[in-house]
């Protein structure tokens, strides 16, 4: 994920007003980002508040900064964990990452069990196919899964690649039931 002012800078960390994704030459030390400081002196400076504003009180705001999952991941495991979609193997690699990193473990467990989980689709749809006349309604499905399974790798591959946290519907809820926090 990129800084939200800066185009190709990689974010360190999320400003804890807004949670826009903020490099470290924009973020102060409390944690916000240069529009959030704006705002806050033109409020000032106004004499106004607005209701429901976030930044109207101390206990409104954000949880503390947390680094994105970018800050602490070397571009090189990213790279791991991002191939690891539409190639299988490296995911299974990237599970030996020596850090431990929750973000890397996430991605290369998920990965696996996208692409295990398509693969069992189309070994159930194969098995319905050969059985006659209940297959003729899934063999007409067989031909479309590569190209869905290497779309999706590649969707993923990308979002993985950026830091997206995203998650897979049913394959991300039984990871993270497993995952420790």
């Amino acid at each position: 994920m990129d800084c939200y002012f800066h185009s190709n800078v990689p974010s360190v960390a999320f400003c804890t007003a807004c949670r826009k994704s903020i490099c470290a030459t924009c973020r102060d030390e409390q944690g916000e980002c240069p529009s959030c400081r704006l705002s806050e002196r033109l409020d000032a400076a106004s004499g106004r508040r607005l209701p429901g504003d976030v930044r109207a009180g101390s206990q409104a705001r954000v949880d503390p900064v947390r680094p994105g999952p970018l800050a602490a991941v070397p571009n090189e495991t990213r790279a791991l964990v991002a191939l690891g979609y539409p190639l299988w193997p490296l995911a299974v690699v990237a599970l030996f990452d020596p850090k431990r990193d929750r973000y890397v473990t996430r991605q290369a467990w998920q990965s696996l069990g996208f692409n295990f989980g398509m693969g069992a689709l189309f070994l159930i749809l194969d098995a319905i196919a050969s059985i006659p006349y209940l297959g003729w309604s899934a063999r007409p499905l067989l031909p479309f899964l590569l190209p869905i399974l290497i779309v999706a790798d590649v969707i993923f591959a990308f979002k993985a690649w950026n830091g997206e946290d995203f998650r897979i519907p049913i394959v991300t809820d039984w990871i993270d039931a497993r995952l420790p926090n």
